[in-house]
């Protein structure tokens, strides 16, 4: 299978929240497109720390992660970001770690999208092109 790449926008959610209630306008919501590498392998969204600064973002957790090459890696947690892909969006956390944005499984099925490997690239989920569906059994 080829590297699949995916343009996606990462949004300060603190920002989103702040101005719901008023006090930034929307202009000031820190927000960023990016290329991400789209990785079925891995769990979680991971961002460089210069994109983790650029949003704005906290740091809110801090976890051990297991890297490709079996090494194990103390790494922070920046939240929270607001992810859109096409009339998708997801709330999660990002692990702030490498020099690329890497969209894993959980982001992924939180945004009801598959992998289309004829054109390399993630879609909508077919059966659901209108609203994300999720499982709760």
């Amino acid at each position: 299978m080829a590297i699949i790449y995916a343009n996606i926008e990462l949004i300060n959610y603190d920002d989103l929240v702040l101005f719901r209630k008023g006090f930034i306008k929307e202009r000031e919501i820190k927000r960023l497109v990016v290329k991400s590498l789209v990785d079925t392998g891995a769990y979680m969204l991971s961002i460089p720390e210069h994109l983790k600064e650029q949003l704005g973002l906290t740091i809110v957790d801090e976890r051990e992660i297991e890297l490709a090459d079996g090494h194990i890696e103390k790494v922070p947690v920046a939240g929270g970001i607001e992810i859109h892909f096409e009339n998708r969006k997801a709330l999660i956390n990002g692990f702030v770690i490498g020099n690329e944005v890497l969209l894993g499984a959980i982001p992924m099925r939180e945004l009801d999208v598959v992998i289309n490997p004829k054109k390399e690239t993630i879609e909508v989920n077919p059966e659901n092109p209108y609203v994300p569906k999720y499982k709760m059994k």
